[in-house]
């Protein structure tokens, strides 16, 4: 659990990530080019990969999707490191499914901070043991999710979002709670993407989609019954 797979060209920034990641007890692995970094996360199993998007031969968003297209890395959490500090850029970057996104420059302690609590609520959510609710089943073994007992397929990001909500079922989950539990922290770019896993989540629930209702002035819940008309709830 303490290597960490560092994709950073800038040799400087890298090394310096490094520095503090030994200091603090992990075991950093470096790649300088997105070809490399992807075949280190294949042969390495790195508990986390901090991932620079402007990389040389393969830029990281190219990198990020093949590491969610193989088995050996989709469960794997990804830290993106990037320049670009505009909001746009961090909701594209979320989107995709990273656990976190930080712009350059950094503090290394933050950054430290930020990789304790992706890998914290990394192992928080690795179910323990299966999980039913309604027609959805939670596989402990293969982190598979179902739904009549047919398979879907959720990204990393969507698997923990559902499972937070029917792990309080017919309850309503506040955005700070969900943004907090999925996420790790809340703010305003990432409510935006909260709403865009949720549609995302609808889509793919399919039949079951309004299960999955929108709480007025709260946030989004999962109903174990029927849909039943509440004050204050929405379809949609």
């Amino acid at each position: 659990m303490n290597r960490i797979l560092v994709i950073e060209d800038e040799t400087d920034i890298a090394d310096l990530i490094a520095l503090h990641l030994q200091r603090d007890g992990f075991s950093p692995i470096l790649a300088h080019d997105g070809v490399t970094g992807l075949a280190l996360a294949k042969k390495e199993a790195p508990a986390l990969i901090l991932l620079d998007l402007m990389l040389p031969g393969m830029d990281g968003v190219r990198v990020f999707k093949e590491l969610r297209r193989d088995a050996r890395t989709l469960e794997t959490p990804v830290i993106m490191l990037t320049a670009r500090a505009q909001t746009e850029d961090r909701v594209a970057g979320l989107e995709l499914g990273a656990d976190d996104y930080v712009t350059k420059p950094f503090s290394p302690k933050e950054l430290l901070l930020r990789i304790k609590s992706v890998l914290k609520r990394t192992v928080s959510h690795s179910p323990r043991e299966s999980l039913t609710t309604g027609p959805v089943r939670f596989d402990s073994t293969s982190l598979q999710c179902y739904a009549d007992n047919e398979p879907l397929d959720l990204t990393p990001t969507e698997f923990k979002l559902l499972q937070h909500l029917t792990a309080h079922p017919d309850t309503p989950c506040d955005r700070t709670q969900l943004l907090r539990s999925v996420w790790g922290y809340s703010d305003e770019s990432n409510t935006r993407t909260l709403d865009t896993h949720i549609k995302r989540l609808r889509l793919k629930l399919g039949p079951h989609a309004d299960r999955l209702e929108t709480a007025r002035g709260t946030g989004y819940l999962w109903r174990t019954g029927p849909q039943q008309a509440m004050e204050g709830m929405l379809p949609g």
